[in-house]
């Protein structure tokens, strides 16, 4: 049987005589620049040289990877925190291995002609939000600010927003959920310029989560060669992460040409990596424990019917800090 060895020399040494492992990621949505680093790492040969064979699904509306780990579909996933606390309140034991997001990319994008300004203004108006778990640190940030989500002149209306910007572009919104690295860019394509728009983004609100975190099974970390291969994995996908934000225009050419629907261009697959380059810059991929626990707190300020992400703090082990120890040492 191979001996398995944490230690980043001596893991590539037993990995070089053997054939590649193998290694399922799951993405949290299509191919775009949002996932550069682990494309560009499965491009310059980031993986191979940890003796990896990685595999890249891309996810998609119809797509949970919670789902999908949960199925044996993927050895790891890309999520989000309130996601995957969410799964794991609900039997789904994931745990964060690697948080190559340090900033959060969600934002709250209205029309300055609606007369929003500030928080204070959204009673009485229409917010797009995102569902499917996109939707916890909007109503962590409605308890937040004492705004009922039923509408009325008091509250707000929630418009459940597909993942376009047509009910901004079309008038049925006052705001709506847009991504500094996605969506927001639609908008000002679109022709409204940034004057015309206000922005809240939710980290500084104080209701800011962590975003597209790396996710794997509890019961594979009992499993030392599970391990041992997502150390190598990890530390691949952060010189990826790395090498991306140095190059920006060389990673979205590398998205567009692993993108096999041939729906992403590369003006904005640029101007999407200059974005997510600022959401990673900062992170070694180790997850900050005062980031996880303000990701809690948050959930936890507004426990509802409409928001009912995680009831009670995290059982067990819903974070790891063993496998980036190791990766980046």
């Amino acid at each position: 049987m191979k001996k398995f060895v944490l230690g980043a020399g001596l893991a590539l040494a037993a990995g070089a005589a053997q054939a590649a492992d193998d290694v399922t990621l799951q993405l949290k949505w299509v191919t775009q620049a949002q996932f550069a680093g682990y494309y560009v790492a499965q491009e310059k040969g980031f993986y191979e040289e940890e003796d990896l064979n990685v595999t890249i699904k891309p996810g998609g509306p119809d797509i949970a990877p919670e789902q999908v780990i949960a199925g044996g579909g993927a050895d790891v996933i890309v999520t989000w925190m309130a996601a995957g606390l969410a799964a794991r309140e609900r039997g789904v034991p994931l745990v964060n291995i690697a948080q190559p997001f340090k900033s959060g990319g969600l934002q709250l994008t209205c029309l300055k002609e609606t007369g929003i300004s500030s928080p204070e203004d959204f009673a009485g108006k229409t917010l797009g939000v995102w569902f499917f778990g996109n939707e916890y640190p909007f109503y962590a940030w409605m308890a937040k600010l004492g705004l009922p989500t039923e509408g009325g002149e008091d509250g707000v209306e929630v418009l459940k927003q597909a993942f376009n910007v047509d009910p901004l572009l079309q008038k049925q919104a006052d705001c709506i959920s847009v991504m500094t690295y996605n969506e927001y860019g639609q908008v000002l394509d679109a022709g409204i310029s940034e004057d015309e728009l206000v922005t809240f983004n939710y980290l500084e609100q104080g209701v800011g989560m962590m975003e597209d975190g790396l996710y794997v099974m509890e019961e594979n970390l009992s499993d030392d060669a599970f391990k041992e291969k997502m150390v190598r994995f990890v530390r691949a996908s952060m010189k990826g992460w790395k090498y991306a934000e140095e190059n920006p225009d060389e990673a979205a050419e590398i998205v567009v040409d692993n993108d096999e629907t041939g729906a992403q261009t590369l003006d904005h697959q640029k101007y999407m990596m200059s974005e997510v380059a600022k959401l990673t810059a900062g992170s070694n991929g180790a997850l900050a424990p005062a980031d996880y626990e303000q990701t809690v707190a948050t959930l936890l300020s507004a426990v509802s019917e409409d928001n009912p992400a995680i009831t009670k703090e995290p059982e067990g082990m819903a974070y790891t800090l063993e496998i980036t120890d190791e990766a980046l040492q």
